[in-house]
């Protein structure tokens, strides 16, 4: 006979109060909140799978854009039914990404992805969130110019997972670390554990995930391009927190570094004292949600 679900979380807290066990409970989808307040935004949480990582030659296979209420304080009101659809590439899928995504010829064969169904889809958020926004976005702008309309936030890099006490931003890392699992690599159940993650407090400061993504959206900060700087420098800048732009998509090709808009003049100061020795223009420009994480910078 099987047991029911209390029985079950009364032997998964047995074996957890026992001090040698760990244990995952596999995630369950949210329900919509009954009687909403007033204040009430929509996210779209989006995640796509690829035939590689250049938004310019390689092709989405497949989308899951999972549609949420929340507060503008960060709270988490109900998740609604999600879009998604398979998309057979112009392309062979890649060896490496059927192993990562399961994915191959005979899956997505026959199917498409109709753009004017996503853009109907998307147009009503608010916000679109994406683990690793700087991905998704730039495949989601050249697929569906909606994308380029909406202000974009990062589950990965806009919550400071580290400081709450996490050692990495791996979703299935994430997950697991917050006491879940669920089947990884596909897109819409990706979808839907990053919101999970958003809606729980965090250990260190309570605050959800989502008040603290919140609160990095909507701050601007201003990008900063150390261009021609000298070479036998550049482990001076990596430390400070600058990566390496090749120049694609049109980006200055340099070292770089985003910081708040109430730093920058300091920023700059110090690339001059220490990195140029001497005044010079810098390169630099104010970033807000609606065009970080895109290709048009």
């Amino acid at each position: 006979m099987q047991p029911d679900e209390a029985e079950l979380e009364r032997m998964a807290g047995l074996l957890e109060a026992s001090g040698r066990y760990r244990v995952l409970r596999k995630l369950q989808t949210r329900a919509p909140v009954v009687g909403s307040p007033s204040a009430v935004r929509r996210g779209l949480f989006v995640d796509v799978e690829t035939t590689g990582l250049d938004p310019g030659r390689h092709e989405i296979i497949e989308l899951a854009m999972v549609p949420f209420t929340y507060t503008l304080g960060g709270e988490l009101l109900g998740v609604e039914e999600p879009f998604h659809s398979l998309r057979e590439p112009s392309h062979p899928i890649p060896p490496e990404i059927t192993a990562i995504t399961g994915l191959d010829a005979a899956a997505v064969a026959g199917h498409a992805i109709a753009p004017e169904a996503v853009h109907a889809f998307a147009a009503p958020a608010h916000l679109v969130v994406a683990h690793n926004a700087g991905f998704d976005r730039k495949f989601l702008e050249r697929f569906c110019e909606v994308f380029t309309t909406k202000a974009w936030a990062c589950s990965m890099s806009q919550v400071d997972w580290a400081a709450e006490g996490y050692e990495g931003t791996k979703l299935g890392y994430l997950a697991a670390a917050a006491g879940f699992f669920y089947e990884r690599h596909r897109a819409t159940h990706d979808c839907h554990a990053a919101i999970e993650l958003l809606a729980r407090p965090l250990p260190k400061t309570g605050r959800t995930g989502l008040a603290q993504l919140l609160d990095a959206a909507r701050n601007p900060t201003i990008r900063i391009w150390a261009e021609n700087s000298p070479f036998d420098l550049k482990d001076l800048l990596k430390a400070r927190g600058y990566r390496w732009s090749g120049g694609d998509d049109g980006a200055p090709k340099a070292w770089w570094t985003d910081v708040a808009e109430a730093d920058h003049t300091a920023e700059l100061a110090w690339l001059r004292a220490e990195i140029y020795r001497r005044e010079v223009e810098i390169a630099h420009r104010r970033i807000d949600a609606y065009d970080r994480f895109s290709s048009r910078l």
